[in-house]
């Protein structure tokens, strides 16, 4: 009766080409029962497991990655109406028209849980009253 509340976003591709942060992320979002789909390093992934047949709910994904732009994954992403955080030390002007918001790194792992469940709360229409720190929310007033 008091449960958890049913998240929205359960089903996560991790976008990371420095291994400690990828490592360090999966182990988080599995510890606080996040499905991790994949965790991959490069563009051409990242895009594979897109069109592929796993459902994903949110990618988390690095701007600059060895072989490529995170920006291409944001873009096969969003051709599949699949929300976007970017997770990186800056987010272009670009990254607004293709991701709900950024997450700055460094960031704490309170940070990244609170920036997830802050993109829930965006696509069930509900404004955050505040935002985590270090994340930006684009297209929303918040």
């Amino acid at each position: 009766m008091f449960g958890k509340k049913k998240r929205q976003i359960l089903r996560l591709l991790v976008v990371e080409d420095e291994p400690l942060i990828a490592f360090d992320a999966e182990h988080l979002l599995t510890e606080q029962e996040y499905v991790v789909v994949a965790t991959v390093d490069r563009v051409a992934d990242a895009v594979a497991v897109l069109e592929g047949d796993s459902e994903v709910h949110l990618v988390l994904v690095d701007v600059s990655l060895a072989d490529g732009s995170g920006l291409d994954v944001a873009r096969a992403a969003q051709a599949r109406s699949i929300p976007v955080l970017f997770v990186t030390g800056h987010a272009p002007q670009e990254a607004e028209a293709l991701a709900i918001g950024w997450l700055s790194k460094p960031y704490t792992q309170r940070g990244l849980l609170s920036a997830i469940e802050t993109c829930e709360k965006v696509r069930a229409g509900k404004p955050p009253r505040r935002l985590p720190s270090g994340f930006t929310l684009f297209g929303v007033a918040a």
